[in-house]
């Protein structure tokens, strides 16, 4: 069967207009049922009646009956006359638009169900990956905690407490100095949040002459969960200290901000 043939033959129009006899109307039917590119054009042409019906608002009336008539493909060299009287009440014309019905209502059902499908299947793969990326933080965290444990077991390790100085009597630090690989761990969990536009920066201290060298600004304390933090110390350093500065950190400490201060023990 020729399908392009049998839809550029009219015949669908007549059908949805509803003037074919009940075998014609069976015919269709049971057409539309097999073949998929038939259900599809009486859709269409439900729609472009329904769209065409819906422009009657418009002053212009021959010009939507010529609309019809050419959506109809009749034209003024046509002989056949579709009666418009009240199309008989049969049980194929009912049964053809209802499976139009049906048939759409199932392909529109299965198009959001497979939206929701893909859209469940995004949202898996972003949680999959969110888990993930935990994990891995999960194992990075367990290893650094792993190395610093070790390190800080390590008794080559010098450990200077650092008590709280002045109106700061009640903060205190801890910093464990690895001279081997030139690393300070400071443990600052005994230190306040730092106020807005301040950081804290620490000090490496000679004591004789007194002379205080930058170690650098914690700018990332508030917001450290542990607060422990690497630093890198070549200094021969005497003592350490820690004090609050504006954001950017200063050139020489803030003595009335000095927050903790610690000497580290002579060796015998």
């Amino acid at each position: 069967m020729d399908i392009n043939a049998y839809i550029e033959s009219g015949i669908l129009e007549l059908y949805v207009a509803g003037t074919l006899s009940d075998k014609e109307n069976k015919e269709v039917y049971d057409l539309m049922l097999k073949h998929p590119e038939i259900l599809q054009e009486v859709l269409e042409i439900e729609a472009a009646i329904i769209k065409l019906t819906a422009s009657t608002s418009q002053q212009n009336n021959v010009h939507i009956l010529q609309l019809i008539k050419d959506k109809l493909k009749f034209n003024a060299s046509d002989t056949k006359v579709v009666q418009m009287t009240k199309p008989k009440n049969n049980w194929f014309t009912y049964t053809g638009w209802a499976a139009a019905i049906i048939l759409g209502a199932g392909l529109l059902w299965t198009t959001n169900q497979n939206k929701q499908l893909q859209s469940d299947l995004q949202t898996a793969e972003i949680e999959q990956s969110y888990l993930e990326t935990q994990i891995a933080d999960a194992k990075t965290d367990l290893e650094a905690s792993k190395n610093l444990l070790n390190v800080l077991r390590d008794k080559d390790i010098i450990s200077v407490p650092l008590g709280g100085q002045g109106n700061f009597a009640n903060t205190y630090a801890k910093v464990y100095w690895d001279k081997k690989t030139n690393k300070v761990y400071l443990d600052a969990q005994g230190l306040p949040e730092a106020p807005e536009g301040k950081v804290y920066q620490v000090w490496s201290l000679t004591l004789n002459p007194l002379t205080p060298t930058s170690l650098g600004t914690i700018d990332t304390f508030n917001t450290d969960d542990n607060k422990i933090f690497e630093i890198t110390n070549a200094n021969e350093s005497q003592a350490f200290g820690i004090t609050l500065e504006p954001a950017g950190g200063s050139e020489s400490p803030t003595m009335e901000q000095l927050y903790t201060l610690g000497v580290v023990a002579s060796t015998p």
